[in-house]
Formats: structure tokens, sequence, C-alpha cells
């Protein structure tokens, strides 16, 4: 069974790699300095450890707002297709949501692309309600 731990600088190849899995590219580099800058009452990363390989991430921070009082929010939630169905997904975001409750959070938020109808289930599963449905927007300052 997997240990459910703070990630370290090490995990970060494989985190990154796990990430391409929610469509997304980034560096290991990035990811090891995002690991070193999370570990505060800002946010943290858990990683699922199998022994020889990780299986799973989830990164969960405290989102500041003005609309708001300050909530927890789980910025990405990702198990390898292989290791899916075996409780890890439930076991990081159970690691997450003590990570938020341990930090004076009382509001866990998930936003979920529309088109992954089985995360949408997972969080369901798991007592999450949905509260609305939103378009994303992005402009990249680099082409400006």
């Amino acid at each position: 069974m997997e240990t459910i731990r703070r990630a370290v600088r090490e995990d970060a190849p494989r985190v990154a790699q796990l990430a391409a899995d929610l469509g997304y590219t980034i560096n290991s580099d990035s990811v090891g300095a995002a690991i070193d800058r999370l570990h505060s009452n800002e946010g943290a990363i858990f990683v699922a450890d199998a022994g020889e390989h990780l299986t799973g991430w989830i990164h969960i921070y405290r989102s500041h707002v003005i609309q708001t009082e300050p909530f927890a929010e789980v910025g990405g939630l990702v198990v390898d297709p292989l290791s899916r169905g075996e409780g890890i997904g439930r076991r990081l975001l159970e690691a997450a949501e003590r990570w938020a409750s341990a930090n004076d959070l009382t509001l866990v938020r998930v936003r979920s692309n529309i088109v992954r109808s089985n995360a949408h289930r997972f969080y369901e599963r798991r007592g999450y309600d949905v509260e609305k449905t939103s378009y994303t927007f992005i402009k990249s300052l680099n082409d400006a």
C-alpha cells in the first residue's frame, strides 16, 4: 500500500511526469521549486509513494480572494492510470482535507474540466457538491 507523504524535491521528475496526465507540460526544475515553496501554511503537495515510484499527487493551497473568507483549493490531483480504482485518490484528498483543517480553513474547492466526468463522480462520492459551471480565460503576457 502506498504511503501518503509530503512531496520532497527529489519527487519533482515523477510529479512532472504525472502532470502530463492532466494535460500539462512542466519541467522538473519548476516542479522542484514549487515543492520547496509550497510547504507552509499557504500550501502543500502530497504524494502517494509506492516505494519504487510515485503513483499520484495532490496540490492544495490557501486561496485569498476579496469576496470570500480564505479557503483551500485543490490545484491538481492525479493518480497514475495503472493505479486508479485502488483508493489512492481518496487517500490523497483526505490528506489535503486534513491539511486544510489544520490550517483553519473550513471550505475546500475543486475545479475540474467539464470533460472529466470520472473526476466529477469521484468528487461527488467524496461529498463535494457542484457549486457552478464557468469558463476559464487565459491570456499570455509574453505575446503582448
